[in-house]
């Protein structure tokens, strides 16, 4: 990092989504947080924050740090959106107070109590089949992947057919968020296809009477939001309820086989699991950045952001920010991970972030009944990805 003058604004050549620092990022983002609280990314010409106060003061100040324009690179003043924005995460007050009011109400502690005894049972069911199996197993697709694709499809009212689309989808949406790279060109062949499949499965019709979808649009009929709100509510739960779980379940499965001392406090007091799970969302961080846009010319400490310029927040970083962590490299169950940004923070913290818990619990119980450790049983392996911290594969050695 280099600092210009007479300008007190740090910056910095690196390239945030160069595919060398998306498989390791941590040394950049040591480098972003000792620069300053806010750098300037020469690449893309955008300024950066990765400090925990300043990330979690512009995730709760939506009136200065806007999503409306866009929480990816794109500037949606400029440019027009690939795809019709999310209203919950693409949109601010006063647009975005009915739909996170309607999904809230129904990802709420009614519906969780509902599903929680048949998680429960359905995650013993996948731990016993995949222990079936043998001891060696790829943690990735075989309990990661598994369990949010048995129960959350179900939960929302999904047909059983195509739901082998989800994830690549999800995966082609987090890398829209970034540059158009590599990464974004290798799904473009897809776009069209996984675009009209998802659209298809917000439509009432294709939707079970009982599930998240069904009272998403039941709140259309009752004039809570609008019959247009309502396809782009549920798209937003497609999108975000899948991929985001997924990869916190895998970094939480692959932060016990690294530090197995952690899963041993686990078996002995497994209300440690819902700890863990938040411990692995700070440590890794599936959710690595989002941008915002300034609404105004911003002063933050001796720099001001200007009017209508992106700001990349780094989610990562900020979670793992020696001056609010003690120790942030450790994977450390004695630590209280609560105030993680992993989750985002403020109106636009992920409204399902209960839903994932619960998810995690189910899983990390159903192991912990089971599972006497964790070992590692070969190298994993990083799906690239221009805003997640993924896993393509973990092999796992699973003893009983």
């Amino acid at each position: 990092m280099t600092t210009t003058a007479p300008c007190p604004l740090p910056t910095s050549p690196a390239d945030p989504f160069d595919l060398d620092l998306l498989e390791d990022p941590l040394a950049f983002q040591a480098d972003l947080r000792d620069a300053g609280p806010v750098v300037y990314l020469e690449k893309y010409g955008v300024y950066a924050m990765g400090r925990y106060e300043q990330v979690r003061a512009a995730l709760t100040d939506w009136q200065s740090f806007q999503s409306a324009a866009g929480v990816g690179l794109s500037n949606f003043r400029f440019e027009k959106p690939w795809r019709p924005p999310s209203v919950l995460l693409e949109a601010d007050p006063p647009f975005h107070d009915a739909p996170r009011a309607v999904l809230t109400k129904v990802l709420g502690p009614r519906a969780l109590l509902r599903l929680r005894d048949e998680w429960i049972a359905d995650a013993d069911r996948l731990v016993a089949q995949v222990l079936d199996t043998g001891v060696e197993i790829d943690a990735v697709p075989a309990l990661a992947q598994a369990f949010p694709l048995r129960v959350f499809p179900d939960a929302v009212g999904l047909r059983e057919a195509g739901r082998e689309n989800l994830l690549p989808y999800g995966n082609l949406t987090f890398n829209a968020f970034g540059p158009h790279n590599s990464l974004v060109q290798a799904g473009e062949p897809l776009v069209a296809g996984l675009s009209a499949w998802v659209n298809e499965q917000c439509r009432r019709e294709n939707l079970s009477d009982n599930g998240f979808g069904a009272q998403i649009w039941a709140a259309s009929d009752r004039g809570d939001i609008t019959p247009t709100q309502a396809p782009l509510i549920v798209r937003s739960l497609l999108t975000a309820g899948v991929d985001t779980t997924v990869n916190g379940l895998a970094a939480v499965l692959y932060a016990f086989a690294t530090h197995p001392e952690q899963w041993q406090r686990v078996r002995e007091d497994p209300s440690l699991a819902r700890t863990a799970f938040d411990e692995a969302v700070r440590w890794e961080s599936p959710v690595q950045t989002f941008f915002r846009t300034a609404t105004s010319d911003i002063r933050v400490g001796d720099v001001t952001i200007p009017d209508g310029e992106k700001i990349l927040m780094f989610l990562g970083a900020a979670n793992r920010d020696p001056r609010r962590w003690t120790r942030p490299d450790d994977f450390d169950l004695h630590r209280d991970p609560s105030g993680h940004v992993g989750f985002g923070m403020g109106i636009h913290q992920c409204v399902g972030q209960h839903v994932a818990r619960l998810e995690s619990e189910a899983l990390l119980s159903a192991l912990a009944r089971r599972v006497t450790a964790i070992e590692p049983a070969g190298t994993p392996q990083r799906h690239l990805n221009n805003t997640l911290r993924s896993w393509e594969s973990i092999p796992l050695r699973l003893i009983t």
